[in-house]
């Protein structure tokens, strides 16, 4: 059940009116919420239902055990026994068919007469976000951030809530839980909130995700025709359709959420006009990227064992976050990317800092050129994460330095671009250069951009339904 149809606008319907019409009775409210995620859950896949709820009944298990329990050694053992539970349902049913295929190729590089088996293992949607969440929970319970939650139903609402169940925010347990476990309003600014997220995800999902999906994929489906300027636009391209499609995804989510009086976790914040590769992973994708400081940098020892060690912790939490992403070579690739970019930033930073004008204007220029090099950095770095094969990331980047062409040949994908990118950058720079600057102005002038907005979805939407981009992961 997709956020952009019609059949999931009445299953929210159905269940907003249900949830506010049992008042204050917040229990109550959470079992029309965990029936409804159910519900929603299934009507993707109804057999993975089961492996959703043995993934968190064995959290909930574990965390009460690790609350009560003063024996550091069996409190040791437990956490273990969790990880190593999220960790092998994550292995099985997303990497096995991937590392039994990696592995079959480099026996039969070595000249061994091995085949590929196939496996079949179907990817359950959503399960690398769930199996993090309650990894999170049960991690923060045996640091004892939080105690454990003894009510099986707020458990089952925290971990499936439908907005967020399939593709985030990976949300924490010490800001979801105490929402969950308490009376819920919808106060008018928090249903104005709620309503305009859900227009701008809806915007950047239906006008600028999916009008853009089409120049991207006709690119792709024949990288090693491309031309110079085809190749160039198509990564233009796919930087702006990922964006739209897993910011516009998450804006419905939270939107939702908050119409549901649930406030989840920022997740984006103008991630194209990040002056680093450091503060690009503060503004993309935040849940995720703060999962992975938290719960693998910080324990990998993070800054504190020297530069050396700083570096390497840097890389190998970015190159497992790009097999978070996927089971491909071409993530691995796109992880390293990531985690080289940083362990450059972290060796230039004192020379940058050292050439940062103090001029308010040559200060403002600076920032700027920073911003289009770090846009054109992690554009690059898009290349493997959109191909489907390591040869298509070559085919790709041999059209851009080798062959010709002109960009009046591919003046269509430009319009294209200009036309999805082109309000959404605007505003987005306004936001930047001044917070919350839609939100100050006055009704009318707001009133214009909704309706340029509804305009732009009813007129040039595309149609049809199409999935989100990190359904797959």
């Amino acid at each position: 059940m997709l956020f952009n149809t019609g059949r999931f606008a009445l299953f929210f319907l159905i269940v907003f009116l249900a949830n506010w019409l049992l008042g204050k009775r917040f229990r109550a409210q959470n079992v029309v919420l965990v029936l409804a995620s159910q519900w929603f859950y299934a009507c993707w896949d109804y057999r993975f239902l089961a492996l959703l709820w043995f993934s968190m009944l064995v959290d909930y298990v574990v965390a009460m055990r690790l609350d009560a329990s003063s024996n550091e050694r069996q409190r040791k053992w437990l956490i273990t026994l969790s990880v190593s539970v999220q960790l092998g349902i994550l292995g099985l049913f997303k990497y096995l068919n991937f590392f039994a295929d990696s592995g079959a190729a480099l026996l039969q590089r070595l000249g061994f007469g091995v085949h590929p088996i196939a496996l079949g293992i179907v990817l359950p949607v959503g399960i690398s976000f769930y199996t993090f969440q309650t990894m999170s929970y049960t991690i923060d319970v045996y640091r004892r951030v939080i105690p454990a939650e003894r009510n099986l139903l707020s458990f089952a609402t925290f971990v499936s809530l439908f907005p967020q169940l399939v593709a985030g925010p990976i949300e924490r347990a010490r800001r979801i839980l105490p929402q969950i476990n308490a009376p819920r309003s919808l106060p008018p600014e928090a249903l104005y909130s709620g309503a305009t997220l859900i227009l701008f995800g809806l915007y950047k999902k239906v006008f600028i995700a999916d009008n853009l999906a089409t120049v991207v994929d006709r690119a792709f489906s024949e990288p090693e025709a491309l031309t110079r300027p085809e190749a160039i636009l198509a990564l233009y391209a796919f930087a702006f359709q990922i964006y739209g499609d897993f910011s516009g995804y998450t804006d419905i989510a939270r939107g939702t959420a908050r119409l549901l009086g649930f406030d989840f976790a920022l997740n984006f914040r103008r991630p194209y006009f990040a002056r680093n590769p450091s503060d690009f992973w503060q503004r993309w994708h935040i849940s995720l990227s703060s999962w992975l400081r938290d719960y693998l940098y910080i324990p990998l020892g993070g800054n504190k064992r020297g530069t050396g060690r700083t570096l390497l912790n840097l890389f190998l939490t970015m190159l497992l976050g790009g097999l978070w992403h996927g089971a491909s070579w071409t993530f691995v690739l796109w992880g390293a990317y990531h985690g080289l970019l940083l362990v450059v930033h972290r060796l230039l930073k004192p020379v940058l800092n050292r050439v940062q004008p103090k001029n308010v204007v040559a200060s403002g220029l600076w920032a700027a050129l920073r911003c289009v090099v770090m846009f054109h950095l992690v554009a690059l770095g898009w290349l493997p994460f959109r191909a489907h094969k390591l040869l298509e990331v070559k085919q790709v980047l041999l059209g851009i330095l080798q062959r010709g062409g002109s960009f009046a040949e591919a003046a269509g994908s430009a319009k294209w671009l200009c036309a999805c990118a082109g309000l959404l950058l605007l505003l987005e720079l306004a936001e930047e250069l001044k917070p919350d600057f839609l939100a100050r102005r006055q009704f009318w002038a707001r009133g214009l951009v909704y309706a340029a907005v509804l305009l732009s979805i009813l007129i040039a939407g595309a149609p049809g339904g199409q999935t989100f981009i990190y359904f797959q992961f």
